[in-house]
């Protein structure tokens, strides 16, 4: 019987069977966040411009906190106030702007910050004009509050800065944004000096409303922030703000489509005590109002230090005697003190001292980081509190009070920094309105401490400083997050 014939199966057959062509697979169509894209636009043209008007808002909000401490003596004068009265302006502005802090938060996170940041400008401006025309102390009291409220909104200014700056750069130009401080502090100093004994205070407030409105006009040309559009759903108009930004940079934008996702829950202040943020969020509050209350001490302080001339050493009973004389006569109703050009000089040198260490403090917060920066800062700030109780000169406590103001400022720049990075972009709005109401705590208290337990006890005064500015430096220390480097975080 033949045997059946079978095909030969050739390795030509096999490899032609094996190299069949495979169904082409679709690709996936490239994608980028706003943090890709700020990143890769990079740092140009329209940085320089934010900087520029964004951290003006530093100067009105300067102007219009340092007001009240060059027009005290007048009103003082003019309306027959005691101590205590002129005392409570300062307390209701801080007042003001504690309540509004928090309130301008949460609506910035909710309505966006551009939205917000306009707002506080009209409503600073117009109720700062209004108290120029005060018929009374009352009215200039409550006039001054709503101010206050105002001016609790310019923080978004800063937050507007934060989430269009490129993360290398955060570092530094955060910090510059003192120089703005400084020059609204001194600018209104100067003005001071001039205005009040020519043609009064009413016209020196109507002079320093004239930069706020100046900035209104200003802020057409900077965009509501491309991180809070996309949390919002608003894709189209943070896609447009990113390529105008790349255009004023002349940069390129990354390829693909802009995708973030849609965060419903903004604005919330139970984010702030979640499990994730709780221990962060308590020691930036602790740190917040430590440093409130050492920076205004320190400004209260300076009046009572520079009065004694030598802090050490017990008077004559002669000289005690006559102090007691001037004392009660510096509390009566009718006692006007008006600033001599002397005491303007002296609040010029004196306010130069917070830039002075500006320097390091943007080298410290960049290359040490933002917690070891501020606890070394503020453990310095400690030591100096305690160096005011060495016998020394007017001028060597000059010299004290000088480093006193470069450390507070310091320590301001760098809490600043970091809590405008810690929090997410959905509540980071709300951080910072929550820690600005507690900082305005502490410059209430800070009167109580300069100015009444320091004519009590002087040493004990400084040692609650001290302690203070040591339990912010460790708080600062054992923060559970470090922001250099790191990416703002768009959701929880």
């Amino acid at each position: 019987m033949a045997a059946k014939r079978t095909e030969p199966v050739t390795i030509i057959s096999l490899r032609e069977l094996s190299l069949g062509t495979p169904e082409p697979q679709p690709k996936e169509p490239k994608t980028f966040t706003v943090e890709d894209a700020v990143e890769t636009i990079g740092f140009g043209r329209f940085h320089v411009a934010l900087f520029l008007i964004m951290g003006s808002t530093g100067v009105a909000e300067a102007m219009e906190i340092m007001l009240i401490a060059v027009v005290s003596p007048v009103i003082r004068c003019e309306w027959q106030l005691e101590n205590w009265q002129v005392a409570l302006v300062t307390t209701m502005v801080f007042f003001g702007y504690m309540v509004f802090s928090i309130l301008f938060g949460v609506l910035a996170d909710r309505y966006g910050r551009w939205k917000i940041l306009l707002i506080s400008f009209l409503w600073g401006a117009y109720f700062s004009l209004l108290t120029s025309f005060s018929p009374s102390y009352i009215w200039f009291v409550f006039l001054r509050t709503m101010v206050g409220c105002g001016v609790s909104g310019h923080a978004q200014g800063l937050i507007i800065k934060t989430e269009f700056l490129p993360t290398k750069y955060r570092g530094y130009m955060l910090p510059l944004s003192q120089v703005f401080w400084l020059a609204g502090s001194l600018l209104i100093i100067g003005l001071a000096s001039v205005v009040v004994p020519t043609i009064g205070w009413r016209w020196l407030i109507r002079i320093a409303s004239i930069p706020g409105i100046i900035l209104i006009m200003a802020f057409k040309f900077i965009p509501e922030s491309a991180r809070f559009n996309v949390s919002t759903g608003n894709t189209q108009a943070a896609l447009a703000t990113l390529e105008r930004i790349a255009k004023m940079n002349r940069s390129v934008m990354p390829e693909g489509k802009l995708v973030e996702p849609i965060l419903e829950k903004r604005g919330r202040f139970a984010d702030l005590l979640d499990a994730k943020y709780l221990r962060t969020t308590l020691q930036i509050w602790v740190i917040w109002l430590g440093i409130s209350f050492a920076y205004y001490g320190v400004i209260l302080a300076s009046a009572e230090l520079l009065e004694r001339d030598l802090v050490c050493g017990s008077r004559s009973e002669s000289e005690a005697v006559e102090t007691t004389g001037v004392s009660e006569e510096s509390q009566s109703p009718c006692h006007c003190h008006m600033f001599a050009p002397s005491d303007y000089r002296t609040m010029i040198i004196s306010t130069i001292g917070e830039i002075a260490l500006n320097p390091l403090n943007i080298l410290g917060i960049n290359f040490l980081g933002r917690r070891l920066s501020l606890s070394i800062t503020m453990g310095c700030t400690a030591l100096f509190f305690l160096l005011l109780n060495i016998c020394t000169s007017s001028a060597g406590l000059i010299g004290f009070l000088f480093m006193l103001r470069a450390l507070v400022a310091a320590n301001f720049n760098t809490i600043y920094v970091y809590t405008a990075e810690v929090y997410p972009t959905t509540m980071r709005a709300l951080g910072m309105g929550t820690s600005g109401s507690l900082c305005r705590i502490g410059a209430m208290v800070a009167p109580f401490i300069s100015q009444v337990l320091m004519s009590a006890s002087f040493l004990g005064a400084l040692c609650l400083f001290s302690s203070v500015c040591v339990v912010c430096a460790i708080s600062a220390f054992t923060l559970p997050i470090e922001t250099k480097g790191r990416a703002l975080q768009q959701i929880k």
